[in-house]
């Protein structure tokens, strides 16, 4: 899709970080933009960011683990700007306890977010985009931890192999209907991941309490230390806005993190020659 100009981008999680990111990217690109997000508030400081842009982007809130909520969404969209071309699955949420504290409501609530959001947001927008036969194209966001598991046992990692594994199915289907799929598949990027507890809804019950001496425990301090030092944004969105124009199917933002990609995919490799007569 190299011609943006004037076409529709929908973007989950768009009050900040990666998906706000995106949307001004969009917006640069004279796409017009609806914002969705589960915060109000961060919504309206959000859209007041973009005011430049004007009545070309708006915005609605929406809980992408409601199948419900979605379907508004979409519908709100289309009833803003009329056809959609690139709608972007990006909320995503995180929540620890590895092997120490396995939380059954924390990880139906990430598993919800963010594996069950991108299936609604395909069931929302995909049927739209193919009817009105002009081509389009998905971005689901994932994360490096969804191409190995150097997190541990987790649902976020869970839930970003099957990101992964659901925008790969995407690509090969969609192709014939000139429709590209991007997978994000950022390392630690500066954005608020790490208080999306803030978001919990109340269905899903209280965060477990981890021992502040136990491994999960400084896991999460680990991970908090180098969100703060990682990656603008903007700069995330730059690759992707890049990756929509030309169709790729893969995007990778921190190539310092492939020797632990080698590893794993040696390893496979290596199990695979094992299996040979």
């Amino acid at each position: 899709m190299r011609e943006l100009t004037g076409r529709t981008a929908f973007v989950t999680g768009g009050a900040s970080g990666i998906g706000l990111a995106m949307a001004r990217a969009f917006a640069g690109a004279g796409m017009k933009v609806m914002l969705a997000d589960i915060e109000a508030r961060a919504l309206d400081v959000a859209l007041r960011s973009l005011h430049p842009f004007g009545p070309n982007v708006r915005g609605v809130v929406c809980d992408v683990a409601d199948p419900a909520s979605v379907e508004h969404a979409a519908q709100t969209t289309y009833q803003a700007f009329g056809n959609v071309s690139v709608f972007c699955n990006n909320a995503g949420v995180a929540a620890g306890g590895g092997i120490d504290t396995i939380s059954v409501d924390s990880w139906r609530w990430v598993l919800d977010v963010n594996l069950m959001g991108v299936l609604h947001g395909v069931r929302a927008f995909l049927p739209h985009i193919r009817a009105h036969g002009e081509g389009g194209h998905i971005v689901n966001t994932a994360s490096m931890a969804g191409l190995h598991g150097g997190l541990g046992f987790s649902p976020y990692v869970a839930s970003k192999f099957a990101v992964v594994g659901m925008s790969e199915g995407l690509a090969m289907q969609l192709k014939p209907h000139n429709i590209g799929v991007t997978v994000l598949c950022p390392g630690f990027v500066r954005t608020r991941i790490g208080e999306s507890g803030r978001n919990r809804q109340p269905r899903y019950g209280e965060a477990p309490v981890l021992d502040p001496s136990s491994p999960a425990a400084a896991l999460v301090a680990e991970i908090a230390t180098r969100i703060e030092a990682g990656l603008d944004p903007a700069e995330v969105a730059a690759r992707v806005l890049s990756a929509v124009r030309e169709n790729e199917l893969y995007v990778l933002t921190h190539p310092d993190m492939r020797g632990e990609l080698e590893a794993r995919f040696a390893a496979i490799l290596q199990a695979m020659d094992k299996s040979l007569p």
